[in-house]
């Protein structure tokens, strides 16, 4: 059976348990990371040596990077639906899931980290202010983007949806003034309805 090694507050980790929710992979979560420690330990260095989560072993393959271990869940048992089969369809789910993780994780880090995850009396409000404008402008990005597309890919739901679905879960529930995102909160409607997005996409942030 699918392991999973990680605390479900993680963003990376509700991406992969997203994804095997999705693609119905029987798992087990084992919490780790945050306030459940575990990471130091030489059995995990082992796994990862960046101690981070999350990290998964499918009888006995030992990945970890949430993007490459949702790619590789979905090329594994949800080719040519989650994981497109059209080549340029997958290129831009691909796409995507590095803008994701190169651009609007970064941009709202310290939003986040400051808002969530900081007393208040130690926040720093130009840090915030930054980062907010930084991921408003990436959410703007994908309102014009999802003009006439029910998905990032166009008509089908993919791993770009998860990548970027669950980053944009984060930037909705931050406590910030927000631009007006029609097309990106109707989309986010009709994945946080998935089965799939169940107990992922329904988590307040923490």
């Amino acid at each position: 059976m699918l392991k999973i090694w990680g605390r479900i507050s993680s963003i990376n980790v509700q991406k992969v348990v997203w994804a095997a929710q999705e693609l119905r992979v029987p798992f087990e979560r084992q919490d780790a990371g945050g306030k459940f420690g575990g990471l130091d330990t030489p059995e995990y260095v082992r796994m990862n040596p960046n101690k981070l989560v999350p990290v998964i072993d499918d009888d006995g393959f030992i990945l970890w990077e949430s993007n490459a271990i949702v790619r590789y869940l979905a090329s594994r048992h949800g080719a040519g639906e989650l994981w497109p089969g059209d080549l340029r369809t997958r290129a831009d789910a691909d796409r995507w899931m590095d803008w994701q993780a190169t651009e609007f994780a970064p941009g709202m880090r310290d939003a986040f980290m400051q808002l969530i995850r900081t007393p208040q009396d130690q926040r720093d409000d130009d840090l915030i202010a930054a980062s907010v404008a930084r991921s408003n402008r990436h959410a703007l990005l994908l309102e014009d983007w999802l003009y006439n597309r029910d998905y990032l890919t166009g008509k089908a739901f993919t791993v770009a949806d998860i990548a970027v679905g669950a980053q944009a879960h984060r930037w909705l529930g931050l406590p910030i003034e927000r631009p007006e995102t029609p097309r990106l909160q109707a989309w986010y409607q009709r994945i946080s309805q998935r089965e799939s997005a169940q107990g992922v996409l329904t988590l307040p942030l923490a």
